[in-house]
């Protein structure tokens, strides 16, 4: 399982990287100047890692509703389906774009620094694909710890 964390925008696309060890590991943004240059590293990233799964934000409102910008992230997700045979799986990113931000304890000018590089869109994507993550990877057993036990 080699898992792609997407944080999906207009301007820029968060990204964060998972395996089976569990751990969701932010990646650069992809903040090429048009969609179709960022949809073309997009490809570059899923060949290159070799990615089996993607894991995207779905903002959902506050009500639990779809909105607007889900509506766009239906839009991407029916992008990235028509590229890649690859399952495509949607994780409520409610807050997560402010959980990023409070957990970089930024200033306001460095929170916008940040925002324009994409880290900040990047910590999310990790924050969405460790939600994914910790629903599908295993704990692994009390037992399996203990480093007396042979």
């Amino acid at each position: 399982m080699r898992c792609l964390g997407i944080d999906f925008g207009e301007k820029r696309i968060g990204l964060a990287f998972g395996d089976e060890l569990g751990v969701a590991i932010p990646l650069p943004a992809d903040v090429e100047k048009t969609s179709t240059e960022r949809i073309d590293h997009l490809r570059r990233l899923v060949e290159t890692r070799g990615i089996s799964d993607l894991v995207v934000g779905y903002p959902l409102n506050m009500d639990g509703s779809v909105g607007f910008k889900a509506k766009e992230v239906d839009a991407f997700i029916a992008v990235l389906e028509g590229l890649f045979s690859l399952p495509v799986h949607r994780i409520d990113e409610r807050l997560t774009s402010r959980a990023a931000e409070d957990g970089l304890k930024l200033s306001a000018q460095r929170e916008r620094s940040l925002r324009a590089s994409g880290i900040v869109d990047s910590a999310a994507a990790a924050i969405i694909l460790q939600d994914w993550l910790s629903m599908k990877v295993p704990l692994p057993e009390w037992n399996d710890l203990d480093p007396e036990e042979d």
